[in-house]
């Protein structure tokens, strides 16, 4: 309902995800993606779904504890960066801030055409290293979105693939990926 804006209760589910595909040994190869055809509008910034499921884990309304804020926006992020088996962001529709995040802590990242980036100066700020400081700067200066061949060109994005030929190729790249680790 929210374009897949990350709110605590999803990121813990993307955990559990990589938690279980860390313990089978079937899984080679682990795929992040959104659903509807946008993979991420960011954070959750106040449902009333993501409100209550931080005050389930203790917040108080209107009072953001640190050690949640880091555990969700540096910690898990982290985790998943250095996940022991090869990581692919398919990224189509918006992918901005948090999405951005998630996508940068895979190990490469597969864009559809329909894709459009916006990342800022938030918690887990790898911009710099994903396209140079530079670049980070003009573009988290400017707030502007760039597309996925645009993002290609400054070295974020390793592919840019029709709509319709995204999951079928980010599949097939992932199946050859997983033959090496058997």
């Amino acid at each position: 309902a929210y374009r897949n804006a990350q709110d605590y209760r999803m990121l813990d589910e993307i955990d559990q995800a990589f938690d279980l595909a860390e313990k089978d040994d079937a899984v080679r190869v682990l795929i992040t993606r959104g659903s509807n055809g946008v993979f991420s509008t960011g954070h959750d910034l106040g449902t009333e779904e993501g409100e209550a499921y931080r005050r389930s884990l203790g917040a108080r309304p209107g009072i953001e504890r640190y050690d949640e804020f880091k555990k969700y926006n540096l910690d898990l992020l982290l985790k998943w960066r250095n996940f022991r088996k090869p990581t692919v962001a398919m990224v189509e529709g918006y992918c901005i801030y948090a999405g951005w995040m998630l996508a940068a802590c895979m190990d490469v990242v597969f864009a559809s055409t329909t894709a459009e980036f916006l990342g800022g100066f938030v918690e887990y700020n790898t911009i710099p290293w994903d396209i140079g400081v530079r670049r980070a700067k003009e573009l988290c200066f400017e707030s502007r979105f760039i597309s996925a061949d645009e993002a290609a060109r400054y070295g974020f994005v390793n592919r840019v693939l029709a709509p319709e030929d995204l999951e079928r190729e980010t599949r097939a790249w992932a199946l050859r990926v997983a033959a090496n680790f058997t």
